[in-house]
């Protein structure tokens, strides 16, 4: 009797274990993911736990290009982890997983992998830190670097990647945190990041800067410039605090850069009509003397190369990239797939804003796009919803993308558009979203069902026709030929410039 019933026990277990896997699983613990499963980037992020806190303490010395720093990464553990990653690319001497030394080895590209003493219980806290030094200049990673070095010191600033110079973390937009970044440099050089400056003290030749970034914030939008900088301050008409920083040496550029980028705080109180109250606790841009020709959303705390100032003032570009704030920054992807979230809505607030100076309507400007491509114009093939990571970049996600938007905002109508632009940074204000999300968004406020809309717009590598586009709608077809040229084409094209 006592056999049979031990027998009946361990056929009861097995068949647990056959209808509940996850419970026998759970009971050891196992390595997190080298990466965050985004289709595009299969290797960038990791997987098996949730930052909340990047806490930076670093020292740089231009002359040397030598970094040093110790991060403090505070972490949530989201399965019973054996082990994890983070993305980096620079020497490590040193990591402690709540205290205790932890093993560590470099693997893959950019994978920092840490064996803790012990295994971490899934929704545990963690505290990891991380001693590290190097030259970043020297460090090259797919063919290609992101930290820029300049006259007087060095910027990282670049998308989609850009952290693992500078900094080891779990990099992929899904994955926000705040941050607190401290950096010590020779007197006579400033040090900015995002933020609020918090504290600034001197002590034997050597001057420390301290940021923070209170709002949850990517990795990839996670800045640092060392240089010689003038610097400017101000408030917006709302109060917000404008930090705005110019190398001493831009040369013919700088005038056109301060005429720009000095109108942020001007630009911000018009883009919260459009989008809402400004998400975050301090505004501003830097100018470094760099040879790159793009322009990036780095949160609060915009970078722009000085090359988009090169023909004269742009405020343009300045809206794409405030713009990006509220489309990117706070409401971030949940996948680099759906970047049409961030770079189509930051564009057509271009266009909205050459509406607003008299230089072209966003309708004529939709035309203009519309027309200038002809069918078989591979501009065409490339769909704004899921371009491919080969052209993420392309100039068909910012401009078909923003035209997508204007047929939008044709189709069900201004007032529920500008309700659309609003209600979107509000419901998922510093969050993550999706496109879909966005769909079933303009569908609840519009009240009508989208899907072919989007499939058209978006998902399909072919040029639509314009039912939605003013012209159409007025019965006047399109010609052949393009039409004339707005005159804020040119100011609005260059800020989509990512190369010479």
């Amino acid at each position: 009797m006592r056999t049979r019933l031990i027998a009946a026990a361990a056929a009861s277990a097995v068949l647990l274990l056959l209808t509940n896997p996850a419970s026998a699983a759970a009971a050891t613990p196992t390595p997190g993911a080298p990466g965050a499963g985004d289709p595009y980037y299969p290797t960038y992020g990791n997987g098996g736990y949730r930052v909340s806190h990047y806490d930076l303490r670093l020292k740089y010395q231009p002359a040397t290009d030598r970094l040093d720093g110790t991060a403090t990464i505070l972490a949530t553990a989201t399965q019973d982890l054996s082990r994890f990653n983070l993305d980096f690319a620079l020497d490590v001497s040193e990591v402690l997983v709540n205290g205790h030394k932890a093993a560590f080895a470099n693997t893959g590209v950019q994978e920092l992998e840490i064996t803790p003493a012990a295994p971490l219980a899934k929704g545990s806290q963690a505290t990891v830190v991380v001693r590290y030094s190097g030259t970043p200049s020297k460090v090259v990673r797919y063919g290609f670097t992101a930290w820029l070095r300049t006259p007087d010191g060095a910027v990282a600033a670049d998308e989609p990647e850009s952290a693992w110079w500078w900094f080891p973390s779990n990099d992929h937009p899904s994955d926000k945190a705040t941050f607190d970044v401290s950096v010590l440099v020779p007197d006579g050089t400033q040090a900015i990041s995002n933020g609020v400056l918090t504290g600034q003290s001197s002590k034997l030749g050597w001057t420390r800067y301290d940021w923070r970034e209170n709002k949850p914030q990517a990795t990839y939008l996670a800045t640092l410039a060392v240089g010689k900088f003038d610097l400017t301050t101000g408030t917006t008409a709302a109060g917000v605090p404008v930090f705005n920083a110019y190398s001493k040496d831009l040369g013919d550029n700088a005038d056109a850069a301060r005429a720009s980028v000095e109108r942020t705080g001007e630009l911000v109180d018009w883009l919260s009509g459009l989008f809402g109250p400004y998400p975050f606790s301090s505004v501003g841009g830097y100018v470094p003397n760099v040879s790159t020709h793009y322009a990036l959303e780095t949160q609060t705390r915009v970078f722009y190369s000085p090359a988009q100032f090169a023909k004269g003032a742009n405020t343009s570009v300045v809206v794409h990239e405030l713009a990006h704030q509220w489309y990117g920054d706070s409401v971030s992807l949940e996948r680099w797939g759906d970047i049409w979230l961030n770079e189509g809505f930051a564009t057509y607030a271009q266009w909205l804003w050459s509406e607003h100076e008299g230089e072209g309507t966003a309708q004529e400007l939709a035309d203009y796009v519309y027309a200038s491509h002809p069918a078989g114009d591979a501009f065409w093939t490339v769909k704004p919803g899921d371009p491919g990571p080969q052209n993420q970049f392309d100039i068909a996600v910012y401009d078909r993308g923003a035209l997508a938007i204007q047929a939008l905002r044709n189709t069900v109508g201004d007032a529920k558009f500008f309700q659309i632009l609003k209600a979107w940074p509000t419901e998922h204000r510093y969050g993550n979203a999706t496109i879909a999300q966005f769909r079933a968004l303009a569908e609840r406020i519009s009240g009508k069902p989208l899907g072919p809309f989007f499939q058209t717009w978006l998902y399909t590598p072919a040029k639509p026709a314009a039912p939605a586009l003013r012209s159409a709608k007025l019965g006047l077809g399109l010609p052949s030929s393009p039409l004339p040229e707005p005159r804020s084409w040119q100011q609005i094209q260059a800020s989509h410039t990512r190369q010479p």
